[in-house]
């Protein structure tokens, strides 16, 4: 399985969207490069709130971009950015993969998801209906978070627009991703 990134993103400081740029740089156990989320322990504000000195499973956040094809369809402004996620791909069932997938991005970054990204209202301050646009239902009626996945970063590198992405699945038995 195979696919390609489509654009990468970053923010100083807590918004919703991100500034998409030319190239991030990923660093080992921290994040990306320049971004508010980078580090060793939880950046998310609400989180962090609670547990201070709690991991960071959300050092890089991923969309996959084929859902801003579907929003657009529906009518919402989104592209790039929009939703603050560091890394759009194209062609990889990022939702799909169980927990501790392994993405190669480029040449040499490497890293590994941890989880889904639990939608926030702030979706819906960038466009009113657009956090009921990213949640849906499966077929038994469980709970279905489209707007990504989160990760942590394995191993460093810098990671462009056009990159591949390999993914490596990890040992059976594979374990769900769930909102972390």
């Amino acid at each position: 399985m195979h696919g390609i990134v489509e654009a990468v993103a970053r923010a100083p400081r807590h918004q919703l969207g991100k500034r998409v740029v030319s190239e991030i740089h990923l660093f080992a156990g921290l994040g990306v490069g320049g971004d508010v989320h980078a580090g060793v322990t939880v950046k998310h504000r609400s989180r962090a709130r609670i547990m201070p000195d709690a991991p960071n499973l959300r050092q890089v956040h991923l969309i996959h971009a084929e859902l801003f094809d579907e929003l657009a369809g529906q009518g919402f402004a989104v592209g790039a950015g929009t939703m603050g996620e560091n890394i759009a791909t194209r062609g990889v069932p990022l939702l799909d993969l169980p927990r501790g997938t392994r993405l190669t991005l480029g040449r040499t970054a490497v890293i590994a998801l941890t989880g889904l990204r639990n939608p926030c209202i702030q979706l819906e301050r960038h466009q009113a209906g657009l956090m009921q646009a990213v949640l849906g239902r499966a077929a038994d009626g469980s709970l279905i978070r489209k707007s990504g996945v989160m990760a942590i970063v394995l191993h460093g590198g810098t990671v462009c627009p056009g990159d591949g992405v390999a993914i490596t699945l990890p040992a059976e038995p594979h374990l769900r991703l769930e909102p972390v």
